[in-house]
């Protein structure tokens, strides 16, 4: 869609009418002209002199003459107007809110212990295929990775490309961080990155998932609780793993203790205005993290850009055309 920034500069279409109006007539500049009231004279003139006489009627001639004059001031006020082309109205993405995924990925979560639709999986397959749904619909949300176990690794910065992120997440298997759970030392690494981000941090958050507890890492928990309580970033956590362990398919299942620190997770999420969740199976994950979405809905406030293009420079640069055409048309007439 064409648009005109500066309409006003229309009215410049009439100044060549005023000037031709208000300006005083030049006369005699050149002497006095020789009046011939008729052709036949001319003839006449010709027949004696035995000479040629050009001559010319006035008419149309005059007005391609000063053609090239009038498009020239044409395409000046048309370039002076600003030209634009508006593209199509695009929502603009949000970028005030920050998600960083924690995921324990220690040899623990080979636990085949969660069930979904009578099949067995083990706890990181099923934290996989949650977290990729979630991800999924987060579309207006930065969201970052962070994969521990007795390291804690930056695996993906807060990004929009949602398939990159699952891309590396499920190039993920339990034990290649190790076989330990470094708790802290994984908030640790996300509150480094959320730091090193100078947005506002009441719209950054961390989803801690882990299914043991803090054994390992230079980092301990309180110390973690209180660099998150400083920079005002909310943690929640989800204790993955099941009370049971099911046999024969799932038909039957044993007790087993499954190692979670609860009561850790639980102060962790508390102290930062965050939430604890516990997941026992793959139903209670995906609950999980609906409920999330509820507690920190997406931040769409409905902001549209266009994009603007300026084409100004068509209309100058035919001016200039014009212009030389003129300056030809004059050397042509000396």
């Amino acid at each position: 869609m064409i648009h005109f920034a500066f309409l006003p500069a229309l009215w410049l279409l009439f100044l060549p009418i005023v000037i031709y109006v208000l300006w005083p007539k030049a006369t005699q500049l050149h002497g006095d002209a020789l009046k011939v009231p008729f052709v036949s004279d001319i003839e006449n003139i010709q027949k004696n002199a035995k000479r040629t006489v050009s001559y010319s009627v006035q008419g149309g001639g005059r007005f391609f003459k000063i053609l090239p004059a009038l498009m020239m001031w044409l395409c000046v006020v048309a370039a002076l107007c600003r030209p634009q082309i508006i593209g199509e109205p695009k929502r603009v993405q949000n970028e005030s809110r920050e998600i960083l995924l924690v995921v324990d990925i220690s040899t623990s979560m080979n636990e085949r212990d969660f069930v979904y639709r009578n099949k067995v999986y083990d706890r990181l397959t099923a934290v996989k295929n949650v977290v990729s749904a979630f991800v999924d619909e987060r579309v207006e949300d930065k969201i970052g990775l962070v994969l521990f176990g007795t390291q804690a690794y930056m695996q993906v910065p807060p990004t929009y490309d949602r398939q990159a992120l699952k891309d590396v997440l499920w190039s993920m298997d339990a034990g290649m961080a190790g076989n330990s759970t470094s708790i802290g030392d994984a908030i640790g690494v996300a509150l480094k990155n959320m730091i090193a981000d100078t947005s506002d941090s009441q719209n950054k958050l961390i989803v801690l998932m882990t299914d043991g507890e803090n054994n390992d890492g230079s980092l301990s928990l309180p110390q973690a609780i209180m660099l998150a309580k400083q920079e005002n970033i909310k943690v929640y956590t989800i204790g993955v793993g099941s009370d049971v362990k099911p046999i024969f398919g799932g038909i039957f299942s044993l007790p087993v203790d499954s190692g979670l620190d609860e009561e850790s997770l639980k102060v962790l999420a508390q102290e930062t205005q965050g939430t604890y969740f516990r997941a026992k199976d793959v139903d209670s994950l995906q609950k999980i993290y609906r409920e999330i979405d509820r507690l920190e809905p997406q931040q769409n406030e409905g902001r549209y850009v266009q994009e603007t293009k300026e084409i100004f420079y068509y209309p100058a640069f035919a001016a200039l055309l014009f212009f030389m055409v003129l300056m030809f048309m004059a050397r042509k007439a000396i």
